[in-house]
Parts: C-alpha cells; structure tokens; sequence
C-alpha cells in the first residue's frame, strides 16, 4: 500500500539524452535524478531493464532473459572512468539521430566498445568485485550467460532448432559447450558485472535523494529465452517443447480480432507443486533492481487468456483461472515486505478487485481515459478515486496528452473535458491541464510520462500496442531537456502537498 502522498516522472532509461545514440547509466541520467529532486519529485518509474532484441523490435516487454540486463544501457563515459576504457577509444562516434534510439547502429558501436572493455578487463588481472558478483548472481547468471553465448554459436537461432541434445540440456552437451564456449560466456558476465555495478551506483545516488525507483516486470517471457529453455516444465509445453496454447486478449472495442502476443503461458498447477519457486526468484530480483515494481498485465493472476498455438488471431481463445491469492500468500510468507503496483487496466473483475483490496495493492487509472461518455461513473475520473492508486495522465502504451487531444479525442471528448476543467484550452494546454488534475487527484501517487511534462505531441509517443515498428524509440533531446519546467513543477508539486 502507498502510504504518503508523492508524485514522480515516468522516463525510461534508453529516453535519457545521450552522445551514444541511447539513453543509459551515464552523466546524464544522474542530471536527470538531480532534476527530479529539485522539482520535489519522489519517484522515478521506467521500464524493464531486460535485455532487449532488434528482432523482436526492440521492446523491453519480450526479452530473451527475465533476470539478465539489458548491456545497451551500459555508459561508455562510465568505462572511461573506471578504466576499461580510454577516450580515444569512443571514437569515431557515429552521427546517431538526437531524438530518436538508432538500435542497430546503437549495438554495433557499443558491442565495439564492449569489446575492448573485455580485453582489458582480461589483461588487468582478476578484478574482485567481477568474482563476489558471479558468485552472488550465479543462480540466475550462468544460464543466461550460456543461453547468450549459444544464441550467438547457432547463428541467432531459435532455441527449439538447436540440436536435440542442447534443447533438451542434456548435461554432457551442456558440459561440452560449457567448455567450447567459456570465453563468450564470461564475456556476457562481464558486460552483465559492467550493468549491475553501475545501475547499483544510479539507484543508490536515487535513493540518497530520497527517489525511488518503481520498476516493471512483464507478466509473460518470450518464448525464445532463456526462461523458457531452462524451465520448460512450468509452461504449456507439448513433446516437441513448443507452446499449446499462447497468451492474449480476446476481441473488444479497440480489435475485433483481439490481441495475439504468442507468449507462452504458465502452468500454474505445476508452478505450484514447485512452491512457485520460478516466480520467487524472480521477485527476490526485481527487489534487488527497484524499490516498488509494476507487474504488466496483473489480472493473468486472477485469470488469463490463452489462445490455441498456431490460431491467426485471438478470437478462439479461452479465460483460465489463474494462481489467486495462494500465490501472493507464499510470496508474503517469503517477502513480508514487498512493494507491488497492480497494472489492473481494462477490464476491472471482482476477481481482480479482490486481489487488490486483500492485499493492499495500489491500482493504477489514466486520464486519457477519463472523458467518454461514461464520464460520471468512469474509474479513471478523479472525482471516484480512493487514495491507494497511482494516477497517470498516460503510460508508454498511450498517445501523450497532446497527442492524444489532436489526434484521437473526438469533439465530445474534449467537451467533457472542457467541461469538467471548467474553461476551453488550446491543444498546447492540454498536458498541463492533465497534470494539475493528477497532482491535485487523493491518490496518493501520481505519475507524469516525461513527454507531457514537456507538452510533447504524438511524435513523441513511446509504444503503440499491436505494431511493431517504430515503439521504444523516442529521446529526450539536450535542449528538452534544459528547457524542461523543473522548477514550476516543484512549485506545483509543494503547492499539492505532495512535496
């Protein structure tokens, strides 16, 4: 349950200003922490920190690795400064696009940096903190250290085409490339050493200044992960280790074929049997990386969606009642002090409901939801919130408010929404108008995306759901950066008493 009364910005890390072509742990990210403070800001929502891939569009929603990092993030000026690199060695920079990630000729700079690093680690001798982290990280670090090293080995294939005896991990196979492959291994420990040591140093300068992190964990994995290829026993597996069913949503208003995301799902019955020993270690990691962390698409504990594997669509799928609250029993009993937000958007079931209310979960409500034609009673109008909720005006899965007022609203949309602020506003008010309903809401959180602090339009919007080209890219550029309105934002946030 969130307690005291506070307000934060929403920013992924890869969003941060940066000469690298992607936002990360660097100089500029602790700018930004320094901006948060001064404008009285107590937290700092992004996105999973997972490793992400180019084929898979780069989302940090369907990562190869539930427990692994995601190695872009990794600043070079940080290298510099703690010797695996030199200067010179981060020339030439390629002209990367200031507003926008560039994520393959991101990776194929800094995996050219990467290497370097590597080698001079290897030179320099052996390097303690390098040792305690493998140790301390070893139950979730060598398979996904392997699964990198063999992904690259097979050419990037899926790992249900590897030969039979590694997708079914037979141990002398295993041993065998263990061996053949160790140099490739320890680089991925390394690079995921370089990751953590200096992710660990921004949260801690976060929490110095009195910044929490809520992070965000992804409900499913990606089938082509490590997860998968090392528990195939807790997923709706067939023989042939291929899903039989996958995850979505059924058809609605927005699609009227639903959503197929393909995820494999869990089963939970054999999830259980294990103590839900999977999903443990997963949240024993979550709160090592954040102080509070979202679970995306949280009602698949209630209950979820699945779809017949190889269906086109969404449409003959299938509600399933998922883990309920035994789940969350054996978490507090392992965790007694967990801080989760309940991603509960959509539709709302008793079932749902009744996980937040015994459990103490804050939900979350958008205002860009806010203004249909069933304003009195929506749940994400200010007027019926209950203070244990986080209040957003968007997410990245949303248009920014802007963007939102151009493009989508229609014409009774906005009058409700004049109506309800009490005055007309241009499309450049928009945004302001939204935050002062969020600041000034009972919840006890609100949450402004980076781009409506900035009165940024659609061109600036994160994720469109269901499409794959073009999300995860936008940066806050340096001059947006400097020009942003820090210091109205702290007045206001004082002002709303939540300071």
């Amino acid at each position: 349950m969130i307690h005291t009364r506070g307000s934060g910005i929403l920013l992924h890390i890869t969003s941060l200003p940066s000469a690298y072509g992607i936002g990360d742990f660097g100089p500029p990210a602790y700018r930004f922490v320094e901006a948060l403070a001064k404008a009285r800001q107590h937290y700092w929502q992004i996105l999973p920190l997972n490793p992400t891939r180019i084929e898979h569009a780069s989302s940090p929603y369907y990562s190869p690795s539930a427990f692994g990092m995601n190695t872009l993030l990794i600043s070079p000026d940080r290298l510099v400064r703690d010797g695996y690199l030199r200067r010179a060695d981060l020339e030439p920079v390629p002209g990367f696009p200031e507003g926008r990630v560039a994520y393959e000729a991101v990776t194929w700079y800094k995996d050219r940096l990467f290497s370097i690093a590597y080698q001079r680690f290897l030179h320099s001798g052996p390097e303690r903190g390098y040792e305690e982290f493998c140790d301390e990280n070893a139950w979730w670090l060598e398979d996904h250290a392997l699964f990198v090293a063999l992904k690259d080995h097979f050419h990037g294939q899926e790992w249900s085409r590897w030969p039979e005896e590694v997708r079914a991990r037979q141990s002398e196979a295993l041993d065998d490339l263990q061996r053949r492959l160790a140099d490739e291994v320890r680089k991925e420990k390394f690079l995921q050493y370089l990751a953590a040591r200096q992710w660990s140093a921004l949260h801690r300068y976060c929490t110095d200044r009195g910044i929490q992190i809520i992070g965000d964990i992804p409900i499913y994995v990606a089938y082509d992960s490590v997860d998968v290829w090392q528990n195939p026993g807790i997923f709706k597996l067939g023989e042939d280790l291929r899903p039989t069913v996958v995850a979505g949503v059924p058809p609605d208003m927005f699609s009227e074929t639903g959503q197929l995301w393909g995820n494999p799902v869990y089963d939970w019955p054999a999830l259980r049997d294990r103590g839900y020993d999977w999903w443990m270690r997963r949240i024993r990691r979550s709160a090592e990386l954040y102080d509070l962390f979202r679970i995306d698409h949280f009602r698949a504990f209630a209950d979820y969606y699945e779809v017949p594997a190889g269906d086109a669509t969404a449409e003959h799928g299938a509600w399933v009642d998922g883990p309920g609250p035994e789940f969350f029993e054996v978490l507090a009993r392992q965790f007694p002090c967990f801080a989760i937000v309940a991603e509960d958007l959509g539709a709302n079931t008793p079932a749902v409901q009744g996980l937040l209310d015994r459990f103490g979960f804050p939900g979350m409500k958008i205002l860009l939801f806010a203004f249909g034609e069933g304003l009195p009673g929506s749940a994400h109008i200010p007027h019926n919130y209950v203070p244990n909720l986080i209040c957003y005006t968007g997410t990245h899965d949303n248009n920014t408010a802007r963007g939102w007022f151009e493009e989508e609203a229609s014409e009774e949309d906005k009058q409700r929404f004049f109506a309800y602020i009490g005055r007309e506003v241009a499309a450049d008010e928009v945004p302001r108008e939204l935050i002062r309903l969020a600041m000034t809401s009972v919840a006890r959180a609100s949450i402004i995306p980076m781009q409506d602090i900035l009165g940024l339009g659609a061109e600036a919007r994160m994720n469109y759901p269901s499409t794959s080209d073009g999300n995860w890219e936008w940066r806050m550029t340096p001059r947006e950066f400097a020009d942003a309105p820090f210091d109205r934002l702290g007045r206001f946030t004082e002002l709303c008493g939540r300071a």
